[in-house]
């Protein structure tokens, strides 16, 4: 906590600073997050996410400074006494980040840690996403240059792993053509076509006792990408050579991924189409490490990220060692005037996704699927697989009701794997019995009332319906069966923000599960500075962001937050 408020008097300074100085500028931003832990016997009986000290807190102070084509930057991170659910190996603190960076006429070049993607991340893509504990960030070298509708990018260096780097050396090369750019004839023509190519390869010494590992594993990539006014078509395909793992049970059987998405949009209606096959492309710099541990490439989920509460209970984790994922999304505009659109007109949004396993089979009728030092596996890319991950069919519609009211409609029906999604069993487990699947039907009708200029209201209304057969999931946990929700929130715009829900677990077979989950919350605005506070019981969960992933144990206390730009 001392070295959290240094951190404060330090950015009350850095500020001034900033204001003053003429050559150039310093920008940068902070955050804090905490949470005083009340204990709760119902949700926690024999104490085992109750933590020793009463107050958990992390925070993190970014600073950058610009001058003409130069930018430096540095961030302090303190995970001291990091919160229940993060990581816990982020327990620590000091500078996590810091570069310099100098761009002058299309060469741009990095020393230090920097963020990068390759396409669309399949082959390499280093992001972070704080409310996950994820960050993969490279500490290396970086070298862009860009003319004339080519770009080359070219990296070295060694990924972040909590406090620590991983073990393995990552070095890439990625070039795209922007052919409209490069070749003067097709300057004014509409249809836009832009291909690129990648090349990864880690470098991680072999330390097994048991297996000969390869140090150097490469991988390759291709993608094509074409907009013609509303259409637009990209697709990418990645190969990676053998890398066995911990994630795939150390095979030696190689990687790829392919993704095409179609999509078109005009002003009445839009539809995209994706489709995607993974086949082992788990690759991380460093061969043991686990959960969102040194991932070099990204897996994008390949179904819809819900955003409301109860709906989000139930989201889908990608599977990095093999799936195969369907998506389709249609958008209609009903306009003023017709029937359904009637005097305000009138959004349609259906959405379905399927994910399931690719078609595994043994290598030999004597060497079971999966077999450590073997090949792993044979597949068939026309062949779907014999488990199912996750299905979702959603729709919704948005409307304004009058000047004062809109109301937003939404239905989802589920089928979700908790034996992959929440056990974390392998595709070879579940092939031998028929797995727990969970089947919802959930709604959610949200309501909004504008009671003058920035004063407005907002009501949800929320319900998850929990279906089971005799295979399905065990009714022995917090939130298991059907719940349902209640949410008002009360705003003044642009300072203030006022919300209370309640989630109560109703259809829990077990009754002493059958809880409330009330939740209050107040939120205060001013320019670039934002004070949050929430006091209340959550449930536990799956938190997902993007496909990534972590588990959320159910807590009761009050929880904080503070943000500020300049």
């Amino acid at each position: 906590m001392r070295k959290l408020l240094l951190g404060l008097f330090i950015l009350g300074g850095t500020v001034g600073f900033a204001q003053s100085i003429n050559t150039g500028e310093l920008h940068g931003n902070f955050q804090f997050d905490g949470q005083l832990y009340v204990q709760d016997t119902i949700l926690d009986p024999n104490g085992e996410a109750y933590p020793d000290e009463r107050f958990l807190g992390q925070g993190f102070m970014n600073l950058v400074y610009t001058r003409g084509g130069f930018t430096a930057g540095v961030r302090y991170e303190n995970y001291q006494n990091v919160m229940v659910g993060f990581p816990q190996n982020y327990r620590g603190e000091g500078i996590t980040y810091r570069f310099l960076q100098y761009n002058t006429h299309g060469l741009d070049v990095t020393a230090g840690h920097f963020y990068e993607q390759f396409g669309s991340g399949m082959i390499l893509r280093a992001y972070e996403e704080r409310g996950l504990g994820y960050d993969n960030v490279f500490d290396g070298a970086r070298v862009k240059y860009s003319k004339s509708g080519i770009t080359v990018k070219g990296i070295i260096g060694k990924q972040r792993k909590y406090f620590d780097k991983a073990a393995g050396l990552v070095r890439g090369i990625d070039g795209e053509i922007f052919f409209n750019e490069l070749i003067p004839r097709m300057r004014d023509n509409k249809t836009l076509w832009t291909v690129g190519g990648s090349f990864v390869s880690k470098f991680e010494p072999d330390n097994s006792p048991i297996y000969n590992l390869p140090q150097n594993v490469g991988s390759w990539a291709g993608r094509v990408n074409m907009q013609s006014g509303g259409l637009g078509i990209f697709a990418e395909y990645v190969y990676k050579i053998n890398d066995p793992s911990i994630d795939n049970r150390y095979i030696y059987k190689d990687g790829e991924a392919l993704t095409v998405t179609v999509n078109y949009a005009n002003k009445d209606f839009g539809f995209m189409i994706n489709a995607k096959r993974v086949d082992n492309m788990s690759f991380r710099s460093e061969r043991n490490a686990q959960q969102i541990e040194a991932l070099v490439n990204f897996i994008p989920a390949g179904t819809r990220y819900h955003t409301y509460t109860l709906p989000a209970l139930y989201p889908y984790a990608t599977q990095i060692t093999g799936e195969q994922n369907f998506q389709a999304e249609f958008t209609y505009n009903f306009h003023k005037g017709t029937f359904l659109g009637g005097k305000y007109g009138m959004q349609l949004f259906i959405n379905y996704a399927y994910a399931g396993s690719i078609y595994k089979a043994p290598i030999d009728d004597a060497t079971p699927i999966s077999t450590p030092g073997t090949q792993g596996y044979v597949t068939d890319w026309f062949r779907l697989g014999q488990v199912k991950y996750y299905q979702d069919f959603n729709v919704s519609f948005k409307k304004k009701l009058s000047r004062k009211w809109k109301m937003q409609f939404t239905y989802l029906n589920v089928e979700y794997n908790f034996d992959l999604l929440n056990k974390g069993l392998f595709d070879e487990d579940m092939i031998k019995k028929t797995p727990s699947l969970i089947y919802l039907n959930e709604f959610v009708l949200e309501m909004q009332y504008k009671i003058k200029p920035k004063h407005y209201l907002r009501f949800e209304v929320q319900g998850l319906f929990s279906q089971q057969d005799q295979t399905g999931r065990s009714f022995d946990d917090l939130g298991a069966g059907s719940m349902v929700l209640g949410l008002v929130e009360y705003s003044i715009s642009p300072h203030w923000f006022f919300s209370l829900q309640n989630i109560y677990n109703y259809g829990n077979p077990n009754e002493n599960y059958r809880l409330n989950y009330p939740y209050a919350n107040i939120a205060y605005s001013n320019g670039p500075t934002r004070v949050q506070l929430g006091y209340g019981r959550q449930p536990s969960g799956i938190f997902c962001v993007g496909g990534v992933c972590r588990f959320v144990p159910a807590s009761n206390g009050l929880q904080m937050s503070i943000t500020s730009n300049f």
